[in-house]
């Protein structure tokens, strides 16, 4: 064949033939023989073309197909010959077979290493491969103190997230070595990320262990987006091996960590209605009745937290179990936590200081450190400008600037320094030791405090409580609240929540009878409410009585609100009685009693009922009276209507016309 005739595709070298994926030079032959441009393909061995029955029974089609020959050392085979196309069919199911024996003998031998702790890759944050092929801690110091304060402040503040925001907070980085590219090797600082900090807690590097199979590879989760590797589970590792590498914290630390980090992502709760309900008893409240954790949540109506047992939200089936109001149970566990830690007050005081202070050691030092390498790195510029020729101004000049940008960093971190150091002092002066105990001493203030969270208050629960069990009596108001605390006391305590009827109450009955008998021995309506609460009763909605509240209760319970003392003579009524005959409400008679349309004298002083003279003339009066305010809203109604007859009784006292005629 000429030179010309002759296509040489030589674009797949050194690449795989398990797919054609990726594989130009393979496209490109199945291009070519598909446009009737080949008439025979040569190679040294065919069967390498592809190393998948399913693209190389492809190119057998399109070979058959368009009549093209395959040849290589071993012959010319036609593919529209049944015995060469079985042949063909053969050696690319060997050479399918070969690549999976391959594959299998690489796997098992990197499997042997990786049992034998020595088969590493990229390595996490504060650790740095060694010219041996192990892992050492990172050379540079300031990386690893910085590491190590990540898993100090986790354990101090128990949250990856509150160890975030304090390094954030505070300016310290986190050392990022370079494992590609031109800076290889390289350390770069980065401001430390909530993923990076959650890597770090869940990565068993850091407690000296080496772990091999934390990713796994789920091909049927690959797709658009989707790379198909998933973290797997601890009992899912190939292997394990303990106290392989250096440490930054203990094996107990680690799965500490990873316990704390399992509790915070189970305290996420899904709230109702788009809005978490800020309560105490967060993943310690159990109910009662079931066993099962309550979950706090906001009414529909108002935004009031509730203590929910609703067997849907966990299993996504059953009725609701029972629900009560968080607020008084919140405020119980409030003083109950109170009042157990009071005696450690001054314990706590002096904890505080000294945590206090162990931030400023540890925040004086990163400063240092990181004063420390601007200074280094404005000392190496000073050299290779020093080092560099006069007279080669491209290289001096470059330097030059290198050497002045070194030194404007310098000069920024001794000022960022200086004014830490104004606004934090690196030892605590007398007033804030001073200010530290006077908090301590008034619990509740802090407790109460602006700067006190919901989150802080809760871990505090958490500390002393393990679970709460709350049981509501029914449908009354009553909530049983049972504590059980850490280190196996348990006490039981009863609360109320507000409801929306006298009926509703646990005390109702004995209520009612109550009233009943203290209106009988002529107690007044104040005495009574005194009586009552003193007795331990209580409103629906938690009040105290009340005298309106009591006389309110006479009417609800068909009890007679009459007091000892005159009562209305064969021609005077009470002023509802009164409001009754008529078939008016009672404001409009209240509204003529003001006005002196009626002669009305008080059953007793003070805020006593009204007693209205009444006879049938005066009734008779009083019906065209209204008649002629119905007919004539807004006019003044004539003398004869508005002056009471008959002599007996108080007039009432004279006011300016309202709106409705009367005066």
């Amino acid at each position: 064949w000429a030179e010309s005739r002759v296509l040489v595709i030589d674009d797949d070298q050194g690449m795989s033939g398990q797919s054609i994926e990726g594989r130009l030079g393979f496209q490109r032959l199945l291009a070519e023989v598909s446009l009737g441009h080949v008439g025979v393909v040569f190679g040294r061995e065919m069967s390498r073309l592809a190393r998948s029955c399913k693209d190389w029974h492809q190119l057998l089609e399109l070979c058959s197909l368009f009549q093209v020959l395959l040849a290589d050392a071993d012959g010319v085979y036609d593919p529209t010959d049944p015995n060469d196309r079985m042949l063909l069919g053969l050696r690319g199911m060997m050479s399918e077979a070969e690549l999976h024996v391959l594959r299998s003998r690489l796997l098992q031998g990197k499997l042997n290493k990786a049992r034998r702790g020595e088969a590493f890759g990229f390595v996490p944050i504060g650790y740095v491969r060694t010219p041996d092929g192990g892992v050492g801690l990172d050379p540079d110091e300031q990386a690893r103190a910085a590491v190590r304060l990540v898993f100090e402040k986790v354990a101090e503040l128990g949250s990856a997230r509150r160890a975030c925001a304090f390094l954030v907070a505070n300016d310290i980085q986190l050392g990022v070595r370079s494992y590609r590219g031109p800076d290889k090797g390289s350390l770069t600082w980065r401001r430390p990320l909530l993923s990076t900090i959650y890597d770090m807690l869940r990565h068993p590097f850091y407690a000296g262990a080496y772990v091999y199979g934390r990713c796994v590879v789920d091909r049927v989760g690959r797709g658009a987006g989707k790379p198909g590797r998933r973290k797997a589970r601890p009992d899912e590792w190939v292997c394990l091996l303990k106290d392989r590498v250096p440490a930054y914290i203990t094996w107990e630390q680690y799965e500490e960590n990873r316990r704390r980090m399992a509790e915070n992502d189970k305290g996420r709760e899904p709230s109702r209605n788009g809005v978490r309900a800020q309560t105490l008893l967060n993943r310690v409240a159990r109910c009662g009745r079931c066993g099962r954790p309550m979950v706090a949540c906001n009414t529909h109506e108002v935004r009031e937290p509730r203590y929910a047992c609703d067997p849907g939200h966990y299993e996504g089936a059953g009725r609701p179990c029972q629900s009560v109001t968080a607020l008084p149970v919140d405020r119980l566990i409030e003083s109950l936590v109170l009042e157990a830690v009071r005696p450690a007050s001054l314990e706590l005081s002096l904890r505080a200081a000294e945590h206090a202070g162990r931030d400023r050691d540890r925040l004086h030092a990163a400063w240092r450190q990181k004063a420390e390498r601007a200074k280094y790195e404005s000392d190496r510029a000073r050299r290779q400008y020093d080092a560099a020729e006069p007279e080669n101004r491209l290289v001096a000049r470059e330097l030059e600037g290198r050497w002045e940008q070194a030194l404007g960093a310098l000069r920024q971190v001794e000022e960022d320094y200086a004014r830490f150091q104004a606004e934090l002092p690196r030892e605590m002066a007398a007033s804030d030791r001073d200010r530290i105990r006077a908090l301590a001493g008034d619990l509740p203030a802090l407790w109460a405090a602006s700067t006190t969270c919901g989150a802080d208050r809760r871990a505090v629960v958490r500390l002393l409580i393990e679970r709460v069990e709350l049981t509501r009596r029914g449908g009354t108001e009553r909530i049983d609240v049972v504590v059980h605390w850490r280190g196996g006391t348990v006490s039981r305590h009863v609360v109320r929540q507000r409801v929306q009827g006298y009926q509703h109450l646990g005390r109702y009955a004995e209520l009612r009878a109550r009233v009943a008998a203290l209106r009988e021995q002529g107690r007044p309506s104040t005495e009574i409410a005194g009586v009552l609460n003193d007795e331990g009763f209580a409103m629906p909605r938690g009040d105290a009585f009340t005298e309106g509240t009591v006389r309110r209760l006479f009417r609800q319970f068909g009890v007679s609100d009459r007091r000892d003392g005159p009562e209305p003579g064969p021609d005077e009524r009470w002023l509802p009685d009164l409001a009754t005959a008529l078939g008016i409400a009672r404001s409009v008679v209240y509204r003529w009693q003001r006005s002196g349309y009626v002669s009305a004298r008080r059953w007793g002083g003070g805020q006593s009922p009204w007693i209205i003279r009444a006879d049938a003339a005066e009734m008779t009066r009083l019906r065209r009276l209204r008649e002629y305010e119905s007919e004539h809203r807004g006019e003044v109604p004539p003398a004869g209507l508005t002056t009471p007859t008959g002599g007996g009784g108080k007039k009432g006292t004279k006011t300016s016309p309202d709106r409705r005629g009367g005066k």
